[in-house]
């Protein structure tokens, strides 16, 4: 039997799946997850000889990839397939997509792993039968894709909208962890800003904690942003930071004053939402990569 792949290739860990499809149009039919496999990300040599030791298994009609960036998504570029400037170790200017594309000679289709999560959404998860959507995931980074129209939005590259620059709290007085940008969202606002600042893990701070006040400041910031430059329909927001369940109506609450007024959006309470999908979202998005590559 063939199948579709998918690859999560996370900066932490990735996620390798083969699924089936039996929908005569993507989002007909739920994509069936048969077998996944997860390992740390190391050098990639080691971590790709762990994804061709699981996709050799198999018999492969397509495979959908979301990774971890900065990438180039940009066809026409001579690094196109590549991870570009990332601060991870080893990976920097690696020629991911050639190295998969190399080993198997199937259709490949490549985007952001955050793409991807926002894609699986829109198919089958929180956004589905809309056609404009933003994904946001927040924990160790912060990274955000977009469909647009009911397409992923790119143009000479793909979004990074955890870097954008975020006006701090009067009561914040770090200084940002990123080493670009210092007070972008990432920066202030991803897990390790949280860490650094009170000198313990996000997960142990307790839900009335200083913390997820600021938390909520600077993603509702970005949010009200995202909102005045895209028009979505629905925010997603995902990742280990907003397991903290508390935070939604936090952010919410600061969206609204943040915005004073100025826009009408959706009901609140369903316009900023969790993952349908939970942690499947990205695995699902790359299938549906995997099935938009081999139709075309």
């Amino acid at each position: 039997m063939s199948y579709y792949g998918s690859i999560e290739a996370g900066g932490t860990k990735f996620v390798c799946a083969i699924g089936t499809f039996d929908g005569t149009a993507i989002g007909t039919e739920a994509f069936e997850i048969i077998n996944r496999v997860s390992f740390p990300t190391t050098t990639p040599e080691e971590t790709l000889a762990k994804v061709f030791d699981f996709f050799d298994q198999y018999e492969l009609l397509a495979i959908g990839i979301g990774s971890f960036g900065p990438i180039d998504v940009n066809k026409t570029s001579s690094t196109y397939g590549y991870i570009t400037t990332t601060p991870k170790p080893h990976w920097g200017n690696f020629d991911f997509l050639g190295a998969i594309r190399n080993k198997y000679q199937i259709p490949l289709n490549f985007t952001t792993d955050v793409n991807a999560a926002a894609l699986g959404e829109q198919v089958q998860g929180a956004a589905k039968g809309l056609n404009n959507c933003v994904y946001l995931t927040v924990g160790t980074g912060i990274g955000g894709g977009a469909i647009v129209n009911g397409a992923l939005l790119s143009g000479f590259s793909h979004p990074e909208m955890g870097h954008i620059i975020v006006r701090p709290h009067p009561m914040d007085t770090y200084e940002g962890f990123c080493p670009f940008h210092h007070n972008c969202l990432e920066g202030l606002a991803a897990g390790p800003a949280i860490e650094k600042r009170f000198g313990i893990k996000a997960e142990l701070l307790e839900p009335n904690h200083l913390a997820w006040k600021l938390e909520a400041y600077y993603l509702a910031q970005a949010l009200l942003n995202y909102i005045l430059i895209l028009s979505p329909e629905k925010i997603i927001l995902g990742g280990g930071v907003m397991e903290q369940e508390q935070l939604f109506s936090m952010i919410r609450k600061e969206l609204a004053e943040l915005s004073n007024g100025y826009i009408s959006t959706p009901d609140l309470e369903n316009f900023i939402v969790p993952p349908k999908l939970g942690n499947n979202a990205a695995t699902i998005g790359c299938f549906i990569l995997a099935k938009q590559a081999k139709n075309n």
